[in-house]
């Protein structure tokens, strides 16, 4: 159940909108954009009790700006994995948006295993706030929302992502959870500027098949402290 749902558009803009729904509402999502090309979101208010904004497969050159989000479960690309033909996520680029008391920030979630062989590529989260969220920065590529999914890896390659400029509080010890296929690890993901605490003090982050640079000798997390 999508508040808004976008799907095979085109060159929309969606602005200054308000949504509220229960925290504990589910499958109450946001914004949805699936199918569709050169979509911007800016300047909104989401509450919600799923992701404010979700971004399904087969959309490109999405830019979301200036969202206020929360309560809800972040600014999500995903899930994907669920059908075969599911076609490749590129050129999404999310900035100056303020995630409060959420379940996740800034999050690509795949199923796995799964039949559908696609790419997410070139994706940027960039001056993000976090306001006790408790998981910030999440690749979950074992996103199993029934609880009862197979054993198996992805078969969404995610490469080309940055986090660039995140700050602000987590709501557990570790802010950066990237868990990435076996079979088709992560590439080229970077983190820079990235400082978050958890109750005053450092943060940590864990890996599992992704090859993270953390760039910048002052950001925390600094680096990946172990798998997932």
């Amino acid at each position: 159940m999508f508040h808004i749902k976008l799907r095979e558009s085109q060159h929309v803009t969606i602005q200054h909108v308000s949504i509220s729904a229960p925290g504990n509402s589910p499958n109450t999502d946001g914004i949805h954009i699936g199918h569709s090309s050169d979509i911007t979101i800016i300047d909104s208010h989401i509450a919600t009790g799923d992701d404010c904004i979700s971004i399904g497969d087969e959309s490109s050159n999405v830019n979301i700006s200036g969202i206020f989000c929360g309560p809800g479960h972040g600014i999500s690309i995903g899930s994907l994995g669920r059908s075969a033909g599911e076609k490749d996520v590129s050129l999404v680029h999310v900035s100056n948006c303020t995630l409060s008391n959420t379940l996740n920030g800034a999050r690509i979630k795949t199923i796995g295993p799964n039949s559908a062989a696609l790419n997410v590529l070139t994706v940027t989260y960039q001056h993000i706030i976090m306001d006790n969220v408790h998981n910030p920065i999440v690749i979950d590529q074992n996103y199993c929302p029934s609880g009862q999914c197979k054993k198996g890896d992805s078969s969404v390659e995610i490469k080309g992502v940055k986090f660039i400029d995140v700050r602000g509080s987590s709501g557990q010890a570790v802010a950066v959870k990237l868990d990435c296929s076996g079979s088709r690890p992560c590439q080229d993901i970077q983190l820079s500027g990235v400082n978050i605490n958890f109750k005053g003090q450092a943060t940590t982050a864990a890996c599992s098949n992704a090859d993270a640079k953390f760039i910048g000798s002052s950001q925390v997390p600094s680096k990946c402290s172990g798998p997932v």
